[in-house]
């Protein structure tokens, strides 16, 4: 028997899972369609990979050797698939996906144009909507995959991380911290604060680098909570707070002069953008192109 990356493929998501079952029902398999690939291996290399027990697994030390290299090979794969699609013949078609408020009414726009230019013979359907609906849709195979703000704890679906962004404190151009050159936490809590609403993306990025240094959201002056990106530049181009937002989100307001952007000494609001798809999907190769064309896109640059 020869060694394959199935096989590694099973076996690193056994030990990812911490199960058989939970791995089976990753994988869309069945629990003894694992066991026996898992089996397979350890008689490949002649030693136990898990020491099983009735309530959990665990790795052997031969199996803790092994996991380290199964991991290269799966990324191996990935890179590999991501390198030769811009060889391959088969990039044309449609690509439809879904995007939450951020990534699809600020980030996508300003990319879409370039990656056209690039792929010329793919087009993109893009909808921006709520990740409730872009998980309805993915599961109806209406949409290939969406690209939301936070990861999905979903066992059928696969999430990993396409684009960085990082949040800024945004004021109007004439606030008192404007041309401040360092800006502390205690300033910032001297004047009304806007948020985006319990749950957002946004709010929840804020709120835990707040914890990280003993500041609780209470402790801001908090004159508004508002459900859009949108509707909270309005509310700060009125005068009416400040606010924390995406880069990518004030790049228009900035040009022309109506904010400043500035960073809070100390803090670092950086979050992650994940593109989400069915486990049991085979993405079609221009999907998997799309996605590489993101992850090489920084976007404090590029935006």
């Amino acid at each position: 028997m020869a060694l394959n990356f199935h096989q590694l493929h099973i076996f690193y998501t056994v030990a990812d899972k911490g199960s058989f079952s939970m791995a089976a029902q990753a994988l869309h398999m069945t629990q003894p369609a694992v066991t026996m690939q898992v089996q397979s291996l350890e008689d490949y290399f002649g030693t136990k990979l898990f020491h099983r027990s009735t309530k959990k697994i665990e790795l052997t030390e031969a199996g803790r050797t092994l996991l380290p290299f199964a991991k290269r090979s799966i990324d191996l794969i990935k890179d590999t698939d991501s390198a030769m699609s811009k060889f391959t013949q088969l990039l044309e078609g449609r690509l439809q996906l879904g995007a939450s408020l951020t990534i699809g009414e600020y980030i996508l726009p300003r990319l879409l144009g370039p990656f056209g230019k690039e792929y010329p013979s793919i087009s993109v359907s893009l909808k921006v909507m709520n990740t409730t609906q872009i998980l309805e849709e993915i599961f109806n195979h209406q949409l290939t995959f969406g690209l939301v703000e936070a990861p999905i704890q979903h066992p059928d679906v696969r999430t990993e991380i396409v684009l960085n962004d990082e949040l800024k404190l945004i004021v109007p151009s004439d606030h008192p911290l404007a041309d401040k050159d360092i800006v502390t936490m205690a300033d910032v809590q001297k004047y009304p604060f806007i948020l985006r609403e319990q749950g957002s993306g946004t709010r929840q990025v804020m709120e835990q680098e707040l914890h990280r240094v003993g500041v609780g959201s209470e402790q801001l002056k908090i004159v508004m909570e508002l459900g859009s990106t949108g509707a909270i530049k309005s509310a700060v181009e009125a005068g009416l707070g400040i606010t924390l937002l995406s880069q990518a989100a004030v790049r228009h307001e900035m040009a022309l002069g109506i904010f400043k952007m500035k960073t809070i000494e100390g803090l670092t609001f950086t979050r992650h953008f994940y593109s989400i798809y069915l486990q049991a999907a085979l993405l079609p190769i221009s999907a998997v192109t799309f996605l590489s064309f993101l992850r090489e896109r920084d976007l404090n640059v590029w935006l």
